[in-house]
Order: C-alpha cells, then sequence, then structure tokens
C-alpha cells in the first residue's frame, strides 16, 4: 500500500475512522499514554473495508503504532464497581449518548476533579531535562500543616473539539465548585462553541463533587441549566470505574506531563503550566484561576429537591438524568 501522506490524500478520513472503530473496543487503563486494542489487524482492515477504505493489515499496524496503540497481554484490574451487573451496560449506553449528542452538533463534556495540589517547594513527580547540578531545589520532607495553600483543579474535557478547560480553586472541592466551574467553561468556551446546542451532555464519576447521589450537585445544575436556558444531560460511570472517563486519558495525564519535575510554588505557575499544555494530536487547553470561596456541609432539603425539574432516564435514572429549565419541555 502506498505510504501514509498518499493513503491520507486518497481516504482524508482514514485515520478518524480507524480511531472510532477502536474506540468501543479499548481494554486495560485507559490512562496509560500507550492504548491496546483487542482486535487484530486484519479484522481491522476488513471492517473499514466495510467503511470504504481499502489498507492492507500491514498499513493497519504501522498506523496504530505511529497513534500510539501497542498489542499487550490482558492486565488484571481491581475495581470496586467492576461486577455491577449493568457495568458493561452503562458503558455502551454513555456510547450511544454521546455519539447521537455529537452527531446533533450539542456539546458532549467529560468532567472531574484532578487531585489537589499543594502549593511551595515541593518535589514535583517525575523527571525533565536539567544541566548537571542545575535541577530545581525543594524541601527535603513533604510534610505540609493545615495552612499550606493547596489548589483544586476541576476539569473539562470537550469530546468533540478535544479542547480542556480547567478551573483552579483555592478553597475547597465542593459540588458548587464543580458546578461553578462548567459555568464558567460554557461563559469561556461552550455558548460560543456550541450556540445552537439543544443540551448539554455532561459525562461524570459516580462519586466525588460530581457525584451521582450528591443533591448539591443536581440542584447547582438545575440552577445552571436555568441560566443557559437548555436541559443538562448527565451520565455517570459506575462507582470505581473512574478511568473509563475520557478526562482521565484525554486531559489529565498531559497537564501532568507539562509540569513533571517542576516545583509547584504557587497559583501563577500551575495557571502558566496549564495554559501551555499541548499535544500533537491538537489538544489545547485553558486555565483561569477561581479566588471563591465554596462553603462546605451545604445541604439540600427535600423541599428544594422537589422545586427542581429532575427526569430519571428510563435504564438506571440514579445513573442517568436530566434537569431541565422550568420553561423547557424538552
Amino acid at each position: 500500500m502506498a505510504d501514509g501522506k498518499k493513503i491520507s490524500e486518497k481516504y482524508p478520513q482514514y485515520e478518524q475512522e480507524l480511531e472510532n472503530l477502536l474506540d468501543s473496543s479499548m481494554i486495560g487503563d485507559p490512562e496509560k499514554p500507550l492504548r491496546h486494542v483487542s482486535k487484530s489487524v486484519r479484522n481491522v482492515s476488513e471492517a473499514l473495508k466495510d467503511r470504504g477504505i481499502e489498507v492492507c493489515p500491514e498499513t493497519v499496524r504501522t498506523t496504530l503504532k505511529r497513534l500510539g496503540y501497542r498489542m499487550q497481554g490482558n492486565r488484571k484490574v481491581k475495581s470496586s464497581g467492576a461486577n455491577h451487573p449493568d457495568r458493561d451496560a452503562q458503558f455502551l449506553h454513555i456510547e450511544k449518548q454521546t455519539k447521537k449528542a455529537i452527531k446533533d452538533r450539542n456539546p458532549v463534556i467529560s468532567v472531574d476533579t484532578k487531585k489537589k495540589e499543594v502549593l511551595g517547594v515541593y518535589k514535583n513527580g517525575e523527571k525533565e531535562w536539567y544541566k548537571k547540578g542545575e535541577s530545581p531545589a525543594v524541601a527535603d520532607h513533604d510534610f505540609v500543616s493545615p495552612d499550606t495553600p493547596r489548589a483544586y483543579l476541576y476539569g473539562i474535557y470537550d469530546l468533540k473539539a478535544n479542547t480542556g478547560f480547567v478551573n483552579v480553586g483555592t478553597d475547597h472541592n465542593t459540588s458548587s465548585f464543580a458546578v461553578a466551574s462548567i459555568r464558567v467553561w460554557w461563559e469561556a468556551e461552550g455558548k460560543t462553541a456550541y450556540a445552537q446546542a439543544n443540551y448539554l451532555q455532561i459525562l461524570a464519576d459516580g462519586g466525588g463533587s460530581n457525584g451521582s447521589r450528591r443533591r448539591q450537585w443536581k440542584y447547582e445544575l438545575y440552577g445552571l441549566s436555568k441560566e443557559i436556558g437548555i436541559p443538562i444531560k448527565v451520565c455517570h460511570y459506575p462507582s470505581g470505574t473512574s478511568k473509563w472517563n475520557k478526562i482521565e486519558h484525554c486531559l489529565f495525564p498531559f497537564i501532568s506531563m507539562n509540569w513533571r519535575g517542576v516545583p509547584l510554588t504557587d497559583y501563577q505557575t500551575i495557571v502558566d503550566l496549564i495554559n501551555n499544555t499541548k499535544t500533537r494530536a491538537g489538544l489545547s487547553v485553558k486555565c483561569l484561576l477561581d479566588m471563591n470561596k465554596y462553603e462546605v456541609g451545604v445541604r439540600i432539603s427535600d423541599k428544594q429537591m422537589r422545586e427542581i425539574k429532575l427526569r430519571g432516564g428510563r435504564f438506571h435514572k440514579d445513573w442517568n438524568y436530566t434537569l431541565k429549565p422550568p420553561a423547557n419541555n424538552m
């Protein structure tokens, strides 16, 4: 078969179709940079022919290696939610909802909180290139006091645009902070990129500040839906399967790689490093600093929950639901 350039000229959609074909076949830990596939190159070649793209198995093999795929053996993954009987069905439901939303030109965002970062001259994991003896000097211990500043990073990954947005909080990681971060993303990116959107689709973990059982998360999202004037649909990953959330392998690892070996001394350093995160595949990231205060321990009453227009999905309404603005009859 012709070289990569000639293939791309003949089949401009080749690599995208290859990625689409393999996306639902991913296994193992998706956070690792090297992904692997569960289909032979011969079978992949045959599947591509059904899509009008004729490439030989060896060409598929070469392309997969260039895109970062590797053939690997099975890997055991200990996950508290791995044995839920509806786990795989929920994965398929999320995939279906995601494809439908993107096809209809509605935004699909994967959201989550990255682990909190302690600010100061502390060791940052991994290594970076420095001349001998010129690596940054850091504290010889990692013991921190309760007063040590911390950064709370809430990320939003736009699946269609392949763009990331990170809101760096300075107070607490609450449901209010999570929804505020999505609000900031919508104002800065979403409402312009998806001006004709009929709804916003959110993919989130089952726990944490955006957990499926958190009343404050749902109550705040309802308020956001009223502000932006369109419904917000939410799909949660089952407990213990957060590594399959797109943001965990499409955004956060690249942020970590970009600041490896650099002490996170202050908030501006974090913001600058995240803003400069890019990949060859086209990922770009925008980051803002959020100095607002977020109260912890907020309780949402039964009366408040009855006020919101929450409609559970037909499949697992605890994992899948829609919040609608009052005047919206969707």
